[in-house]
């Protein structure tokens, strides 16, 4: 075999493997904070965007630099390969520009710059494509910061969401299972059961939704899906919260403050609630808010403080326990991780938060595999309020890409059985 040779087989398997990769969302450094999507969904939320809103990415840079950032949006599969689209055909006019609109912080300890991008906007004039997306945002130096996921949809159809007990009988106390029915006057499906595609989300979670189930029955112009165990989530339990909108004195969820560089939250001690009665407490569904109190533009004049979790838990051999929640769309990262402390016999961590309500929980992770277990520290109740999306994808025969051509949501409140 010539060297020629070699180098086109090397050439077509790391284009092969590139092409067939996912997508994963790269978390951001420690001095990037308070990454959200403002829009006709909750700020901090997964961003499920109709066709022809606005997308509205915020964030905070505590570097105090001033730095420029670019951003490069680019266009998915279903299943987070990378679509065959050409730019052009999902995007008018041009990325990889700078993000032109920040502030800088005003009157508080931490000194930080509050960075905005809308698109639409003068270079990007808007987005053509349902589907998944994925912005990347770099620094001056062409690397990458971090990059966060994004869906359009197209509202085409109509998705109905039930959320029901497992009928599993020996997980019956501990598992939620959502029924879907999808119907609709405008499309007819073309061999359903590989044309379309459906994502089942949890709390805005994508490290643990479920994917791809096909249609158990067609009657007339419904699709139904009414699985046993195959759409079953684990109940889970309401989010551990507080709120630090007044840093100078104590809030809900907060023993005491204390102030040095910058202001210190210490929160009260949480206990293990696996094997304990359920108790109803309101949540936001691990997602957060930014406030804070006498304040008129919270973008730049909320503070951060260091938040200190702790969790009154005997040493986990060969387990780690993380802080757990949608103020880092669920990563778990060298940040989060608790560190066991011996002499208190709990397990400690601390990091920055900008002044708002937040929702979080604890979850063990396996030290070798990664496994994550949601429930080792807070327990599975069938009666947990959980929220829970419903996205609808379509490839007709001979299309190019995945439409997003449907979304649908419900909440546990009203399970049944």
């Amino acid at each position: 075999m010539t060297a020629k040779n070699t180098y086109f087989i090397l050439f077509f398997l790391v284009l092969s493997i590139d092409l067939f990769s996912q997508a994963e969302e790269v978390s951001p450094p420690d001095f990037i904070k308070t990454i959200s999507f403002k829009s006709n969904t909750t700020q901090g939320q997964l961003p499920v965007l109709k066709l022809g809103e606005p997308l509205i990415l915020e964030f905070d840079a505590l570097n105090a630099n001033e730095e420029d950032f670019y951003y490069v949006i680019e266009h998915f599969n279903f299943d987070w390969t990378p679509s065959v689209l050409a730019k052009a055909e999902y995007l008018r006019g041009l990325d990889n520009q700078r993000i032109l609109e920040y502030y800088n912080s005003f009157n508080t300890y931490q000194v930080y710059s509050h960075y905005k991008l809308q698109v639409p906007n003068i270079q990007t004039r808007g987005l053509l494509k349902s589907g998944n997306y994925m912005i990347s945002i770099y620094d001056e130096y062409d690397e990458l910061m971090f990059s966060r996921k994004f869906m359009i949809y197209e509202d085409m159809i109509n998705v109905g969401v039930k959320v029901k007990r497992s009928r599993d009988v020996s997980v019956i106390d501990e598992k939620q299972s959502v029924d879907l029915t999808i119907s609709t006057n405008s499309i007819n499906f073309n061999n359903p059961l590989e044309t379309i595609k459906t994502i089942i989300i949890q709390n805005n979670n994508l490290n643990t939704s479920i994917s791809d189930l096909k249609p158990q029955y067609t009657l007339g112009n419904e699709l139904i899906y009414r699985y046993d165990t195959e759409s079953a989530f684990w109940g889970g339990n309401e989010f551990f919260w507080f709120e630090n909108k007044d840093v100078r004195t104590s809030n809900v969820g907060v023993q005491f403050i204390d102030l040095k560089d910058i202001y210190q939250s210490y929160l009260y001690t949480n206990v293990p609630r696996t094997g304990k009665p359920y108790t109803y407490n309101p949540d936001l569904n691990g997602n957060f808010q930014v406030t804070a109190l006498d304040r008129s533009n919270v973008d730049i004049e909320a503070d951060y403080t260091m938040v200190h979790f702790s969790l009154a838990q005997e040493e986990l051999i060969g387990k780690d326990i993380h802080v757990y929640g949608n103020f880092n769309t669920y990563a778990i990262e060298p940040l989060t991780r608790m560190e066991y402390i011996p002499e208190k016999d709990k397990y400690e961590v601390s990091f920055r938060l900008k002044q708002g309500f937040y929702n979080y929980k604890f979850v063990v992770v396996d030290s070798e595999t990664g496994d994550i277990d949601e429930g080792a520290i807070s327990g599975d109740y069938w009666q947990t309020e959980n929220n829970y999306k419903v996205l609808v994808y379509y490839r007709d025969l001979g299309a190019r890409y995945d439409k997003l051509i449907g979304y649908g949501e419900a909440t546990s409140v009203d399970i049944s059985n």
